[in-house]
């Protein structure tokens, strides 16, 4: 991708105790440009250092630049890009007015037959080499950072001569932002999302909001495609506020709907004016090198990967820290929205697997209960990419918002094996879709199906059932939630598991009369007289809390939401009754719960249990994921 100016040089040659590095250039790579949010990054007036500010800075550093012995690099091979750049086109998104209906399918009732698009054509993903590879944000909003290769590195930093740097394994780099600007973006808030076949639900969902009085809209986000005679659909709808709103005006209106109709909601983000900033590279001598506008690239051809310094993890929760790290793959550098640093790993598919299953799962389970793991985690990041971090310079994120992932610093040879067993495999229905392979924690004895959790169509392959490993025909079921929290004796597979954790198998959580109060001010019900869970699934999970208080009552709706309202509840398997004291006066209430997490899809302690029990990680997926056959991809 073409950028900017830049300063840079390659072949470092030493002098007294300063190294001097020398450039040489690639073409100039025609192309499509990467968009952030609908934007053209290339097609917009550049900030930061001018052409006499970089002549400028030519000129004081001439005195760290050898005479040009510019060696021209060869070009990459036909149909590549740059440095870890996206090969392919934007995911399938498109916006409809307020009051449009949905678009129509178009003909793809059969689509391993109706002419789909290759990965090769696609915006979001990169198959180069049989495998994807994708861009994982490491961290942002970093004013500088430290880095080394663990080989001979490679540094681009694009430009009309697309300037190059070479340097040798073990050297230490720190890229600094300047004139940094911050993007400049609107939103719109986020009333739902739906399953791109749930055009019904959507249908219902606009004529509700239309009927309280707000204009909406539709968006479509996701891709469509075919691969090894398999199709991968992570198409869905949005459905949007028509108004857009600037970052206050958009958080006043959540707080309005979660006021008025117990509504937790997101925010649907679109740049007007992508961010921008001068990347400054320097040397372990604390010299500047070189000069990037927004973007800088680095690879080890070997693939030996980099070492990086104190990279932020757990943003936002009680275990936020810095920790050095070390990655596979390449990595870019480049302005974050608000104008800072963000650190991005470019990385295959299978090694990203090697460093994020072991955040996953134990890596000490049984070696097939790490492969089903494998196999659910490669299928999960497929389905996710394209629709997050739309707005962003990645597809993912690195942390519990998308998936936990250290690099190589995180992996573990157990878990490393079963993403090698596994190479390339995931999750199919019957019909020869992608299946969306999700998994929780905990199940508690039963799963559960996916249009109580999240709404939508049933999903064939994602159906709540028993997960026994005996026939218990004593044992009571959900259907009588009180007698089946209390029931010690129940043979499920993620009780049996030698990881089962018996707090989360079965729990309780009180909270006094003062917290939920708290915890529910935003609602606007007044102190609390009454909270009832309702419209259960065949787990017994709820989807439905009415909250009734001395100044009304309201209803938070969906599985999440209830937990979120709670501090992050256990799960919403669970019966709630209050506590009094002697005189009758209400003094808290008591949440009496099983499982740890939504229960849809596969139950990681669960699949342990199984694993242990002598199935194969096939069978495994078979069972939680409704007949559901295992298959490469690549």
């Amino acid at each position: 991708m073409p950028r900017l100016q830049s300063v840079a040089s390659s072949n470092s040659h030493e002098q007294g105790n300063a190294r001097r590095w020398t450039f040489y250039s690639l073409p100039v790579i025609q192309g499509e440009t990467r968009c952030t949010g609908r934007e053209n990054r290339d097609a917009r007036p550049r900030g930061g250092y001018g052409a006499a500010a970089v002549s400028k800075a030519v000129l004081l550093l001439t005195a760290l630049l050898l005479a040009s012995c510019a060696t021209p690099a060869p070009s990459p091979a036909p149909g590549t890009r740059g440095l870890g750049e996206p090969e392919v086109s934007v995911p399938a998104s498109s916006t409809a007015d307020a009051g449009v209906k949905p678009p129509a399918p178009s003909g793809l009732e059969d689509p391993l037959t109706s002419g789909l698009p290759g990965p090769q054509d696609l915006k979001r993903l990169d198959f180069r080499n049989g495998e994807p590879r994708l861009p994982i944000k490491l961290m942002e909003g970093r004013d500088v950072v430290t880095f080394s290769p663990r080989g001979r590195m490679r540094l681009r930093f694009g430009g009309p001569g697309d300037k190059m740097l070479d340097a040798p394994a073990g050297s230490r780099w720190t890229v600094r932002v300047t004139q940094g600007e911050a993007a400049q973006w609107s939103a719109r808030v986020q009333l739902g999302e739906f399953r791109f076949a749930d055009k019904a639900g959507l249908a219902e969902a606009q004529e509700t909001w239309r009927s309280r009085g707000l204009a909406v809209r539709t968006h479509t986000l996701g891709s469509v495609y075919g691969i090894a005679g398999k199709v991968i659909d992570n198409r869905r709808y949005l459905l949007l506020g028509d108004e857009a709103l600037t970052p206050a005006a958009a958080a006043k209106q959540q707080a309005e709907l979660l006021r008025r109709y117990g509504l937790r909601t997101t925010l649907f983000e679109e740049v007007r004016k992508p961010a921008s900033a001068i990347l400054e590279l320097k040397d372990e001598n604390d010299a500047v090198v070189g000069l990037a506008q927004d973007r800088l690239d680095a690879e080890t051809p070997d693939g030996s990967g980099f070492d990086v310094r104190q990279v932020e993890y757990g943003v936002g929760y009680d275990f936020h820290a810095f920790e050095d790290r070390t990655f596979r793959g390449a990595l870019q550098f480049a302005a974050d929205r608000g104008g800072k640093l963000a650190v991005v790993n470019v990385v295959g598919l299978e090694d990203l697997l090697k460093g994020l299953v072991p955040s996953e799962i134990f890596a000490r389970a049984h070696p097939e209960a790490l492969k089903a793991q494998a196999v659910t985690a490669r299928g999960e990041v497929l389905a996710k990419v394209g629709i997050k971090h739309l707005a962003d310079p990645y597809l993912l994120c690195s942390e519990q918002h998308c998936a936990v992932y250290r690099g190589r610093t995180g992996e573990a040879a157990s878990t490393t094996a079963a993403v090698e067993a596994t190479r390339g495999q995931a999750l199919f229905s019957q019909d020869g879709r992608l299946v969306d392979s999700v998994y929780s924690a905990v199940c508690g004895g039963h799963t559960e199906d996916n249009d109580v959790v999240w709404g939508g169509p049933p999903d064939p392959s994602l159906r709540g059932r028993p997960d026994l490993l005996e026939p218990a025909p004593d044992v009571p079921g959900p259907s009588n939630l009180k007698a089946w929290l209390a029931t010690s004796d129940v043979p499920a597979a993620c009780k049996l598991s030698s990881f089962a954790q018996p707090t989360k198998f079965r729990w309780e959580k009180r909270f006094t009369q003062g917290q939920v109060d708290a915890l529910t001010e935003k609602l606007g019900v007044g102190a609390v007289q009454g909270l009832a869970l309702s419209e259960r699934g065949v787990s017994g999970r709820a989807r439905l809390l009415t909250v009734s208080g001395t100044q009304g009552a309201t209803q938070v709706r969906g599985e999440l939401n209830i937990r979120r309202l709670f501090g992050m509840l256990n799960s919403s398997m669970a019966t709630v009754e209050a506590e009094r004291d002697a005189e009758g006066r209400l003094t808290g209430w008591l949440f009496r719960g099983g499982g740890w997490g939504h229960g849809v899809g596969m139950c990681q302690t669960g699949a342990i249990g199984r694993a242990e029990a002598g199935q194969t990680y096939p069978e495994i997926l078979r069972y939680y994921f409704n007949g559901a056959e295992v298959a490469p991809i690549y």
